[in-house]
This record gives C-alpha cells, structure tokens and sequence, in this order.
C-alpha cells in the first residue's frame, strides 16, 4: 500500500472532517450522537486551523488519516476504520515525534484503545482531569513520552 505524508490543505478540510466523524464512531463508543454533532462545527472552523495538520494519503490521494499539533502536544490523530490496523496511526505518531517534536498527548480516558496504542508507544500518565477541554464530562488522560524511543514501522502491503 502506497501511503505518503503531507500538509492538509483548507479546501480538503471537508474531507477531514469525514475521517474524524468516520474514525469517532468507530472508536468513540462513549460519545453522543449530540457530542459528535456538537464537535464537527468546531473542528471544521476551529479546531484545524489551530493545528499543524498532516495527512496520510492513500494511492488515489484520499486521506486515510490525519494528525495536528500545537506547542509539542498531540492535539489530534483520527484514522479512517478501513485502514484501521495498518500500522498507520503508528506511521503517523512517529512522524509527529520525529518531525514535529511532539511530547505529549491528551487522551479521553474511556478510549482504552487509545490510551493503550500510547503506552505501547512509550506514552506515560502523568495527570488526569474530569472533564475536557470544552467542559464536557469526558475525563481526559496527560500523557507524555519519556523517552523518545524512535517508532519507525514498516506499513503492512
């Protein structure tokens, strides 16, 4: 599979939005339908212009998934379910570490399989809140990598 990394453009944030939506509902069991709907507007007019944004693209150009940053944080990584298990959030991660100088990352705390795909990538705990950033009563895990292990993989064909 040809996958390659690049900048998002505005005109593709649309298409973003699509993998974010796609990608919250297939692992994002604890949300309402009201939250995701709540959020899309914000991500689309807000959110993504507060990031440095990136996209992994599949051979026809199409996002399969995406990440932002800001201030070394890990703002957001979202993959599309049909190339869930591809190695690709870990593609993803390893180049915000490496090339974006990413630290840390907060995670919702009822999404374990987030939470366990950063520890098995060297991400530790390293505080709590009950609520996140948008006051909603979702707990948020802070994590951060302690010891920058570099992360390459190879994608699986």
């Amino acid at each position: 599979m040809e996958l390659t990394i690049d900048k998002i453009n505005k005109i593709e944030y649309p298409e973003v939005v699509n993998v974010w939506e796609a990608s919250v509902r297939a692992t994002h069991y604890f949300l309402k339908e009201e939250d995701i709907e709540y959020f899309k507007p914000l991500i689309l007019n807000t959110y993504l212009d507060a990031v440095e944004l990136r996209g992994i693209r599949n051979s026809e150009n199409k996002i399969a998934g995406f990440l932002g940053v800001a201030e070394q944080n890990l703002e957001m990584l979202f993959i599309h379910p049909d190339y869930r298990g591809k190695k690709i959030g870990k593609t993803l991660l390893d180049y915000a570490i490496t090339k974006l100088n990413v630290i840390k990352v907060d995670v919702n705390e009822q999404n374990e399989q987030a939470v366990g795909f950063y520890k098995h990538c060297g991400f530790e705990v390293i505080g709590h809140s009950e609520l996140d950033a948008t006051g909603k009563p979702y707990p948020i895990l802070h994590m951060e990598l302690k010891d920058r292990p570099l992360l390459k993989v190879k994608l699986n064909s």
